[in-house]
């Protein structure tokens, strides 16, 4: 019998053929991997014995198992997602991953030419993407990709935003409409605090994104 092509797959892998294409042009790496369990393995391959590793708030790795491989490293994790650990040792955390060797995080979204799109609340994760650890992985699945970066910012506050704010428990206009309600939508509760969108790096190879043929966070 003939094998069934997977044509979502197939068109994945299109558009990461591009999307690396376009990162490369803007000093980022960019890896695709069918799956999770691919991109896990390639990632803790980029990351050296002993580095200080901090993680960024992200379903995304949560979903994959990374958070379980990187336990068993020989590295010094920033472990955020330990039971447990306390809010003021979360916030600890944050701090130093601003001085880690290696941050990873996922992205809100990715344009099709090749941009970062995120917005964050407490801003730590594009803090450290912005600058401060040597090296930055961004894990994203196929599904964080958007035509260009106006759509990746309508992702990011209606796909996004709310189902994130039923997760941190935080009660959002959006995380009661289910849909963006911004003019309605002000601090302390507003999780969408700092937009920031990476259009390159001036250290090349410093952000490699690491992009998976699956559905994965919000």
């Amino acid at each position: 019998m003939k094998e069934k092509t997977d044509h979502k797959k197939a068109s994945h892998k299109l558009q990461a053929q591009q999307l690396i294409q376009n990162f490369k042009k803007r000093g980022f790496e960019g890896i695709y991997c069918d799956s999770s369990a691919q991109a896990v393995q390639e990632i803790c391959r980029l990351i050296p014995a002993g580095s200080l590793v901090g993680l960024g708030g992200s379903e995304t790795i949560l979903e994959s198992g990374l958070i379980d491989a990187l336990r068993r490293m020989d590295i010094r994790l920033l472990d955020r997602y330990k039971e447990g650990v306390s809010k003021e040792a979360v916030d600890e955390m944050r701090r130093q991953g601003l001085q880690a060797d290696i941050f990873i995080c996922s992205s809100n979204a990715i344009s099709a030419d090749g941009k970062l799109v995120n917005i964050d609340g407490t801003g730590n994760r594009v803090a450290a993407l912005i600058y401060g650890p040597e090296k930055v992985i961004v894990m994203a699945g196929m599904n964080k990709v958007a035509s260009d970066v106006q759509a990746a910012i309508v992702r990011v506050k209606n796909q996004a935003a709310p189902p994130n704010s039923l997760r941190v428990g935080v009660s959002t206009p959006c995380s009661l409409k289910g849909f963006c309600q911004d003019p309605n939508c002000q601090p302390p509760n507003r999780i969408c605090c700092q937009l920031v969108i990476s259009e390159a790096s001036m250290t090349p190879g410093r952000i490699t994104v690491v992009m998976v043929g699956e559905t994965l966070g919000y």
